[in-house]
């Protein structure tokens, strides 16, 4: 397993600087929000993708993969009834996946809670509408060899999609190998009935599950709250997970480098 650095954790640091700490650091990859890249990520030149891939490579860090996908540009939804909306989410969907390519990405996390909104006037035609959004960039993952991941998030950030057992009914009902869903430590411990474990352990040998993100259920790092990295690390291995842990905490203190610097030391220590 290899542990990557989501980028949101040292957004006060410009791109080189990312790299070059998560290097320092002893991080494996960088797990990068597009917007860090442009206010318009999908509009990037060749020449600037070829420039940021050529930045990490010369700082030895690798994009492992994108995530915070619809931060950037505003205003887009796979939920919402408006044709020319959803006409450009589906686009920017499409461009992200070829960017996450480019830089050598393997995988696109699909979280952004506020862009997957619920309208209780509308609740089945906002699901319907996710759903078709979700095999869209199915298609578009396919397309650009990635894969696609379906973010189950905790009930306080969305209506739409809490646990793993919801992502993996979309999936299945979709049937493209290239979604898959994963698993956010933080929002499991709020959406999931069962214990992290045995989630874990239910489900990665399906398959289905193929990527983790590590962040304690108190949106703090690992190491920082009650969540036992151990356990969890010896489900993951059990389960015979051999991909990649993205470092996410939500609060970080007394600055993201510090923590994110904690957090890998605490990982580390229980691989």
């Amino acid at each position: 397993m290899r542990v990557t650095l989501c980028s949101e954790v040292v957004r006060q640091l410009d791109f080189a600087a990312m790299c070059a700490f998560a290097r320092r650091a002893g991080y494996d990859g960088l797990e990068l929000a597009p917007e860090t890249l442009s206010h318009e990520p999908h509009r990037l030149s060749a020449a600037k993708i070829a420039e940021a891939k050529k930045i990490a490579d010369d700082h030895g860090i690798p994009i492992t993969g994108l995530y915070c996908l619809m931060h950037a540009p505003e205003g887009l939804s796979i939920t919402s009834a408006d044709s020319a909306t959803r006409a450009r989410t589906f686009d920017v969907m499409a461009r992200l996946c070829e960017l996450c390519a480019a830089l050598g990405g393997n995988y696109m996390v699909h979280g952004s809670s506020q862009y997957r909104r619920i309208d209780p006037a509308d609740t089945a035609g906002c699901r319907a509408r996710g759903i078709e959004a979700f095999a869209r960039a199915a298609t578009f993952a396919a397309g650009a060899g990635v894969t696609y991941l379906l973010e189950p998030l905790r009930p306080s950030r969305t209506a739409f999609i809490n646990t793993v057992a919801e992502a993996v009914e979309v999936i299945d009902s979709i049937n493209n190998p290239a979604l898959k869903t994963m698993l956010d430590c933080c929002s499991a411990s709020e959406a999931e009935s069962d214990s992290l474990v045995a989630v874990l352990d239910r489900w990665l040998p399906t398959g289905k599950i193929a990527h983790f993100h590590a962040n304690d259920a108190n949106h703090r790092a690992p190491g920082d709250g009650n969540v036992r990295f151990d356990e969890i690390i010896a489900a993951l291995k059990r389960g015979g997970y051999t991909g990649i842990i993205g470092v996410e905490p939500f609060i970080c203190e007394p600055d993201g480098p510090a923590c994110a610097t904690r957090a890998l030391k605490h990982l580390r220590g229980v691989m």
